[in-house]
């Protein structure tokens, strides 16, 4: 593969730095081969791989969880449309997860902003003496407990 991209032409062509793509590939997300003279030389497949990691961290993605779904893709070939199907599920659960998260945090929020208590001491979504506190540590409604919970 050592008529592969230089370093400079796969940043012309992802809009990444050099010093970005270098990041990418001290934290293993991105293996380049090298020449004789010890240039790195990319596969046309990091294109792709780049561009996938650029749109995770767009959707909030932590590199471990990048790395860990990169993971699953094959090092020694192109990856194939199949290929990113098969982890496109595990992402899709998680954003799932955010959106029941955030939509969560919305109606508490909406709740929180009418109960005119505005008071630390007196917050049912923060005070650690309410009844809720039982549940454990932390806003336990933010975190999903029901506030008309029968267990409390």
């Amino acid at each position: 593969m050592l008529a592969g991209l230089s370093i400079g032409k796969l940043s012309a062509r992802t809009g990444l730095s050099v010093s970005a793509i270098r990041f990418y590939e001290e934290k293993g997300l991105i293996s380049p081969d090298r020449n004789a003279g010890g240039q790195r030389r990319f596969a046309r497949s990091d294109l792709r791989r780049l561009s996938f990691i650029i749109i995770m961290q767009r959707l909030g993605f932590a590199l471990e969880e990048i790395r860990d779904l990169m993971s699953r893709l094959p090092a020694a070939r192109t990856p194939t449309k199949r290929d990113w199907e098969k982890i496109s599920g595990k992402i899709q659960q998680r954003i799932d997860q955010d959106i029941a998260r955030l939509e969560q945090t919305r109606r508490n929020l909406n709740g929180c902003i009418g109960c005119g208590c505005l008071s630390l001491k007196a917050c049912a979504l923060y005070n650690a003496e309410d009844k809720i506190a039982r549940k454990g540590a932390g806003p336990r409604y933010t975190m999903g407990d029901s506030i008309v919970d029968p267990d409390v």
